[in-house]
């Protein structure tokens, strides 16, 4: 296995230190996500803007928590599950909606579970969907906007999942007691 460092302030490069610093004021601590992602400025950078852009994205809290977790749980991120469990209950997101993406499991709503299969057709199809799948969504009452925000989440999800993967991130003190051993959704 090859070992990437998980950086902090001092032995990040140097691109990477006021992105750390950005990340340990707004988290109190520096997530072990962005410590390895250090390592490649452009991608911490990258992973931040999107992360900011997800949330200041046309879709709710719970909206952003499904398909954070869709993708996360279909990615099998051994990380980013519990964090966004972690995340969900920080952003006071029903649990019933959190419990049912991370078992895959009916979620509360018809509405959420057609965002949750929309994101699964998008990753499994790799964006190559068909007209019928987003033709369905937008039937579920969302928007073409919202299709494209689809894009948005998948694209920062594979930044953190692909890094976790390769990187074997360690979770998170804050969020162990949220470990997850599940495997891809079959909804």
């Amino acid at each position: 296995m090859i070992d990437f460092q998980l950086h902090d302030e001092n032995t990040a490069p140097e691109d990477s230190k006021p992105l750390l610093a950005q990340s340990k004021k707004r988290n109190g601590r520096i997530p072990g996500l962005h410590a390895v992602m250090a390592e490649a400025p452009g991608l911490l950078e990258s992973y931040l803007t999107a992360h900011e852009l997800v949330l200041s994205s046309s879709f709710d809290k719970d909206e952003i928590t499904v398909a954070w977790q869709t993708v996360n749980v279909e990615h099998e991120c051994h990380y980013c599950v519990p964090a966004h469990t972690g995340i969900a209950k920080a952003m006071k997101v029903d649990d019933a909606i959190t419990d049912a993406l991370r078992d895959g499991t009916p979620l509360p709503t018809a509405h959420l579970e057609a965002l949750r299969t929309f994101t699964l057709a998008m990753v499994r199809a790799r964006g190559d969907v068909d007209e019928a799948a987003v033709q369905t969504f937008l039937d579920a009452g969302f928007t073409k906007r919202q299709v494209l925000e689809v894009v948005l989440v998948v694209s920062q999800k594979v930044m953190s999942n692909y890094t976790n993967h390769l990187a074997h991130t360690p979770v998170d003190a804050a969020f162990q007691k949220f470990e997850w051993n599940g495997t891809t959704a079959t909804v």
